[in-house]
């Protein structure tokens, strides 16, 4: 028996023993004798008698185990032209600082804090300075929408808001203070205060409750670490795309810091010292779990990247970050590399940059990654090529290859098999199990591991209804997908991607993933739409590479014909239309329902989280077109 199944056999007979071994890599101020507790299931709670700081274990005990001279983040701004780091001891003598600065406002234990920050070291700064103090952050993009932001104000009751007089988009400046303003008009909870860090190409002007960042912090002491119960809330995160009240993700300290330690060394392979890099935002759970927390709980350098794939220069970014700071590892999202592949195909940026001195491994996550466009980035890095599946409320991957455990083979289109912990299983509408090969929807048998979300914010019955009441026993992932005899899992998309034509069940990720396999396709998306005849059928969206020069005719043609071979006449599919971009959410998830909702003339509320809403309305017509 191998590493991995050996592992994951014992983390399903054995999860007390697995995961009190596992919570030996975090350093307690009461270290837990149990591991879990059931009593109130199926609201699950992990190590409900260990007590920590999460902040403490992020930097504190690096520095004290002699370490504080190691760099602990990089902040590499192309669009401030900026570079700076900070060591483990520098690093945590600012949090202790900002996190002295918060109490002298009133924070403390179990109060909230909203951090409306762009990608700066500030943002990771005030995460861990409330980390330090026992307090709930709750991050909210910066230049969210005031509507949007005044609904998580409400909801998370913050004592402070920390936020910046503005953002830097490669194309324009968002003032953030306007937007605040007219949120805390909208709000029914008025925060005490806004700490405002200024920034010199547009700094805001002040209000009676806000504070500069600069002045706060030069009058402020220092603030110890403050321990708290392990069950105890490290920060709530609101899921993208939510309409009416929001829905708060709750994460628990303890539970979040055992499986993102255990993590980055069994799935990402990065231990002390390391240099990785995670490309997104603070904003999204990726950000946090692997910008922010998991590189700095084992004691690795995070880098936090200001700037976008390409734009900020060029599409040679990602690989200038790579070279220049010697990453070993990248995680980022498929669009990211589709980005990247639409305006360099041939990889003519990345042959500028030596990434061999460092770099070993691509890790995607956030959409499903087509075989194209895996192909094309294993082809162009040379380097293994990991897709892996999770979602802002597991906190770290359900399905992914190993890597630091026993590295498997790898299957495009799978993102390999269920790490331990998670017991996945493909059900059909029933919840009976299917066997291999068949598609159906993903749940896992509860308990879900330490780290996956204990409930909502202030809303057991809405975590119930909403995840555990579908099938008996088990939290419902909302994405469909199947097992391979090898046990392999693949993911197809969400459940309602899944559409019907005449009668057959037919995934519109498989459609993409022929569609994106074409020569001259970047990006693509399938949506079903409805048909008085046959139910529903097809539509494909497509975005072309730079410079390819081909007819919509030809195009369509090649297509139709593309998936008529690979999947079959049953498909249906006939109607494909080039345009110029796809809309998605800034996490780069394409809004597949909100185009399905325009096609079929239903009400089309663009979600809160869209990169760019003009793109919905270039859209509208193709859409509506029958």
């Amino acid at each position: 028996m191998g590493a991995y199944d050996e592992s994951y056999r014992r983390s399903l007979t054995d999860p007390e023993g697995f995961w009190l071994d596992a919570a030996t890599a975090i350093s307690w101020t009461r270290p837990p004798t149990r591991a879990l507790d059931d009593s109130a299931a199926p609201l699950y709670r992990w190590f409900p008698d260990g007590e920590l700081n999460t902040s403490y274990n992020a930097l504190d005990r690096h520095v004290e185990a002699g370490h504080g001279e190691r760099t602990a983040l990089v902040y590499d701004s192309p669009v401030t032209d900026t570079r700076r780091t900070y060591t483990y001891a520098e690093l945590r003598d600012e949090v202790a600082t900002f996190a002295g600065a918060l109490r002298g406002l009133g924070v403390g234990k179990g109060d909230r804090v909203i951090v409306y920050l762009p990608m700066i070291p500030e943002a990771v700064i005030t995460m861990l300075a409330c980390a330090r103090l026992g307090a709930v952050h709750s991050v909210v993009f910066g230049g969210f929408a005031p509507r949007e932001l005044a609904a998580r104000i409400d909801d998370a009751t913050p004592k402070v808001i920390v936020a910046a007089s503005c953002g830097i988009e490669p194309n324009r400046v968002v003032e953030y203070l306007p937007i605040i303003a007219e949120a805390l008009a909208l709000s029914a909870h008025q925060p005490e205060r806004t700490v405002v860090v200024q920034r010199e190409i547009a700094p805001g002007k002040l209000g009676e409750r806000d504070l500069d960042w600069a002045t706060l912090v030069a009058g402020a002491e220092p603030a110890d670490p403050v321990p708290v119960a392990a069950t105890d809330p490290l920060y709530v995160l609101y899921t993208s795309g939510t309409t009416g009240k929001p829905k708060g993700v709750v994460r628990d300290n303890g539970g979040h810091a055992v499986a993102l330690a255990w993590s980055m060394s069994a799935v990402y392979d990065i231990g002390p010292g390391d240099v990785w890099w995670t490309a997104s935002d603070v904003g999204w759970v990726v950000g946090h779990s692997y910008i922010v927390y998991a590189p700095l709980l084992i004691g690795a350098t995070t880098i936090l990247y200001e700037g976008k794939p390409v734009g900020t220069p060029d599409a040679g970014a990602f690989w200038r970050v790579l070279a220049q700071h010697h990453a070993k590892a990248l995680f980022t999202a498929p669009t990211a590399l589709r980005a990247i592949k639409k305006v360099d195909p041939n990889g003519e940026e990345l042959a500028r940059y030596d990434l061999s001195r460092s770099f070993r491994s691509l890790y995607l996550a956030g959409e499903r990654l087509d075989p194209e466009t895996y192909h094309w980035a294993h082809d162009k890095l040379g380097v293994p090529v990991v897709d892996h599946w999770w979602q802002t409320e597991t906190g770290w991957p359900i399905v992914a290859n190993p890597r630091g455990l026993e590295a498997m083979p790898a299957k495009p289109g799978s993102a390999t098999v269920p790490l331990p912990g998670w017991d996945v299983q493909i059900l059909d509408a029933d919840g009976t199990q299917l066997p291999a090969g068949e598609e159906g929807s993903i749940a896992i048998k509860l308990p879900l591991p330490p780290g996956a979300l204990p409930t909502l914010w202030g809303d057991d019955d809405r975590y119930i209804d909403n995840y555990l009441s579908t099938f008996d026993g088990f939290y419902l992932t909302g994405d469909s997908g199947s097992i391979d005899a090898d046990g392999y899992v693949f993911v197809m998309g969400r459940t309602d991607d899944v559409i019907n034509v005449a009668g057959h069940r037919l995934s519109t990720g498989s459609m993409e993933a022929v569609l994106a396999a074409h020569p001259s396709v970047a990006e693509c998306a399938v949506i079903g739409v409805h048909d008085a005849l046959k139910g529903q059928l097809p539509r494909g969206l497509v975005v072309l590479k730079s410079g390819v020069d081909i007819t919509e005719d030809r195009l369509r043609e090649e297509l139709v014909a593309a998936v008529r071979r690979e999947i079959g006449p049953v498909a249906a599919f006939r109607d494909v239309s080039i345009v110029e971009a796809l809309p998605k959410t800034r996490s780069g998830k394409i809004l597949r329902k909100t185009m399905r909702n325009i096609a079929d003339g239903r009400p089309d509320a663009i979600p809160s989280t869209i990169e760019d809403a003009m793109v919905i309305e270039t859209l509208r017509p193709i859409l509506r077109t029958p």
